[in-house]
C-alpha cells in the first residue's frame, strides 16, 4: 500500500511544483501589467501637462500688450484712424507705431499733423506734393521739405519731434509750443485735437 503512495507523492510533488512556479510567472505578470498601467497613465498625466502648457502659450499669445493709454495697438491705431481723413487716411498704425518707438505721444503727434496740415477735413498742398505732415522747413518744395512718400514724411515729422523736442524735455504742447510756432495758441490747438481724438 505504502509502496502505491510513493508515485502519488512524486506527482503530487511535480504538481505542486508546477503551481509555485505558476503562480511566480502570474504574479510577475500582474507586476509588469500594472507598471505598464502606471506608465501608460504617467504617460498620458505627462501629455496633458504639455497641452495645457501649449493652450496657455497660445493663450498669452493672442492677449496683445497694453502699449498707451490702456489700449493695444491694433486699438491705438484704430483710434487714431478715426481722426485721419483725405491723404492720411489709414496711417494710424504708421503713426502709432512709430511714435511708440520713438517715445513720442502718439495723440500729440497726430494732434500737430491734424493742425499743421488740416488733414481732419482736406490735407494741404504740402502733404498732397510734397509728402510733408508737419509743416518741417527744408527744400524741394520751396522752403519746406520733400520726401520721397507719404511714409517717409511722417516718419520723418516724428523723428523731427523726437530729436528736436522730446530729446530735450519738451513733451507737452505747451513746452513745444515757443519753440515749434510763433503763435501762442498754437499749444490750445493741439490740445483742442488730442481731445478729439481721444473722445472719437
Amino acid at each position: 500500500m505504502k509502496a502505491d503512495l510513493v508515485p502519488l507523492k512524486g506527482a503530487l510533488t511535480i504538481i505542486a511544483g508546477i503551481f509555485c512556479v505558476y503562480l511566480v510567472y502570474l504574479n510577475v505578470s500582474v507586476r509588469e501589467y500594472q507598471t505598464e498601467t502606471e506608465v501608460t497613465k504617467a504617460n498620458a498625466n505627462i501629455m496633458d501637462v504639455e497641452e495645457i502648457a501649449l493652450e496657455q502659450e497660445e493663450i498669452i499669445e493672442e492677449v496683445e500688450p497694453i502699449v498707451y493709454d490702456g489700449m493695444t495697438l491694433e486699438e491705438l491705431s484704430n483710434q487714431i484712424d478715426k481722426s485721419l481723413t483725405s491723404t492720411i487716411t489709414g496711417k494710424g498704425h504708421l503713426i502709432a507705431s512709430y511714435s511708440l518707438e520713438k517715445g513720442v505721444d502718439p495723440y500729440m503727434a497726430t494732434a500737430i499733423i491734424l493742425h499743421e496740415t488740416g488733414c481732419k477735413w482736406g490735407c494741404s498742398y504740402l502733404v498732397r506734393e510734397c509728402n510733408n505732415v508737419g509743416g518741417q522747413k527744408g527744400s524741394g518744395c520751396g522752403s519746406y521739405g520733400y520726401f520721397n512718400s507719404l511714409d517717409e514724411g511722417i516718419m520723418a515729422f516724428i523723428d523731427n519731434l523726437e530729436r528736436n523736442y522730446i530729446s530735450y524735455g519738451l513733451t507737452t504742447p505747451e513746452e513745444i509750443n515757443p519753440k515749434y510756432a510763433e503763435d501762442p495758441n498754437w499749444s490750445a490747438n493741439v490740445n483742442k485735437y488730442i481731445e478729439i481724438i481721444r473722445a472719437q
